[in-house]
């Protein structure tokens, strides 16, 4: 289409296939949902399971080499889609966190537990988001795919109805989200204001040679900019929503918020500070050091409190794990700031991503299946598990190795040391020793939920008459499947080293 400024905007269809099949297979169950009797609501697992294995093959044809669209040639080639290696990696980390999300909600939903309906429709519209977000290279696609992905996920995190801790969950994520999107667009408006442009790449040239006098108000947009990101990260003190809010949220939601809710906030994170913000990284690189010390020490030590001798949630042990777990991942970024070569720092954060994702959503999964018959999932409920689940427990005592860094999870001890490594070539030699002690720290919980699997039920324990039951097969897929990826990669870490290694902007 000619525009009067001369600017000519092309569409690539394979490059925005991704988001664009998960949004059609949202609407897709939007529609079938109007018409489906209640006896056939099943047929809405298989339209959103199918909408999300699409997607994951649209990938494929980008492998033949980089892609953008929505591009303007007026003056510089600037684009807001841009489908290169980056974008390939990430979506492949949001679709696979997806489905294996997916494959944990078909239990829930057909117990009645949740709508149907409206559960797919909210999940694949979060997940056409946040599969949009790290394509965008602007930051006006960058903020729309952004709140793309998260409104729904309010939603999703209150979809239990008639549950109070449910709603108050939703509340608290709901306004924390909001105060994010506020600060980011203040930030944003006040980067366009210093710059004339949104598009990242021009940003970068236009804050390199901004008027002096507007020096004030480019520093000021970056900071907020950057502040409304670590919202989206749960880094601290951004952090006081994530543990209410994966108690309250269903166990598959709590799970897709900690794998691909975090995606989309580090990705968002990498592409304003490498891609808009270079020039700046005297701000953001020691910002981000301190933001990764600060939330790594207290996701640990608040991870710390959740004993088994105490009634104490499972989710929230996983929820405070995974604050800590993002201040690992914060700790590339920050090195970014400070290396000659940005491009390693993200391929050591990506890595780490690609591991927490396939880990932690098993983690989950196993959570889930406990949930069953234990609905306060309280890690006290975890004992005994190997006499009555052999293999659900040698799984979640994988998962919580891979976590903590052990063999034989050894891929978690390989993208433990890549981030160190990334820390100590940057010269932020005080953040790896701070890390050092952060792994530390998290073995003790990781290592005592692990042995708690294996101790012997206490005798005056009621048991169900019939029996821990039979796993759901959907379940045992996703348990299975998270497994298989963890043992593939610990016997090859080199291989998602490799794949993350080609993640660079």
């Amino acid at each position: 289409m000619q525009l009067a400024s001369g600017a000519v905007q092309s569409i690539d269809w394979t490059a925005i296939a991704p988001p664009v099949i998960t949004a059609l297979g949202a609407l897709a169950v939007l529609v079938a949902d109007l018409f489906l009797p209640a006896g056939r609501k099943r047929t809405l697992h298989g339209i959103g399971l199918a909408a999300l294995l699409l997607a994951g093959l649209s990938l494929l044809p980008l492998l033949a080499g980089d892609r953008e669209t929505f591009c303007l040639n007026s003056g510089t080639h600037s684009c807001s889609y841009v489908a290169d290696r980056f974008t390939l990696v990430i979506q492949f980390l949001v679709l696979g966190g997806a489905l294996l999300t997916a494959l944990l909600s078909i239990g829930p939903a057909e117990d009645r537990q949740l709508p149907t309906g409206e559960y797919w429709f909210l999940l694949l519209s979060s997940v056409a988001g946040a599969a949009l977000l790290p394509a965008s290279r602007d930051l006006a696609t960058l903020v729309v795919a952004l709140e793309v992905a998260s409104l729904p996920a309010f939603a999703l995190v209150g979809l239990r109805r008639g549950e109070r801790r449910s709603a108050e969950a939703a509340l608290k994520f709901f306004l924390s989200s909001v105060t994010a999107t506020a600060v980011t667009l203040l930030g944003v408006s006040f980067v366009y204001a210093a710059t004339g442009t949104l598009h990242l790449v021009d940003v970068a040239r236009g804050l390199d040679h901004a008027d002096p006098q507007l020096a004030v108000l480019a520093r000021t947009g970056v900071v907020l900019t950057l502040v409304g990101f670590a919202f989206k990260t749960a880094a601290v003190p951004f952090h006081f929503w994530v543990p209410d809010a994966y108690v309250g949220a269903p166990l598959p939601i709590a799970g897709y918020l900690s794998v691909v809710g975090k995606a989309v906030g580090f990705t968002g994170l990498i592409l304003v500070t490498v891609q808009a913000f270079p020039g700046y990284s005297e701000v953001w690189g020691p910002a981000l050091a301190v933001l990764a010390a600060l939330t790594m020490t207290a996701g640990n030590a608040a991870a710390l409190r959740q004993r088994p001798d105490r009634p104490q949630s499972a989710v929230r042990l996983l929820a405070w794990s995974s604050v800590g777990q993002a201040g690992y991942l914060l700790v590339p970024l920050a090195a970014a700031g400070y290396a000659d070569d940005p491009g390693h720092a993200i391929g050591a954060t990506v890595a780490y991503a690609l591991m927490y994702a396939a880990v932690n959503l098993g983690a989950f999964a196993v959570a889930a299946l406990v949930a069953r018959t234990s609905p306060a999932n309280r890690i006290e409920d975890y004992r005994g598990l190997y006499a009555r689940r052999p293999a659900a427990a040698l799984a979640l005592a994988f998962f919580l190795l891979c976590l903590a860094g052990l063999p034989p999870g050894i891929i978690g001890l390989f993208a433990k040391v890549t981030v160190f490594s990334a820390a100590v070539d940057a010269g932020l030699g005080w953040l790896a020793a701070v890390m050092a002690v952060n792994v530390v720290i998290a073995l003790y919980y990781y290592l005592k939920w692990t042995a708690v699997l294996f101790r012997p039920a206490p005798a005056t324990e009621p048991r169900p008459a019939t029996g821990p039951g039979r796993t759901p097969a959907p379940l045992a897929a996703a348990i299975g499947l998270a497994a298989a990826i963890g043992v593939a990669l610990s016997g090859a870490p080199q291989l998602v080293l490799r794949f993350a290694a080609g993640a660079l902007l």
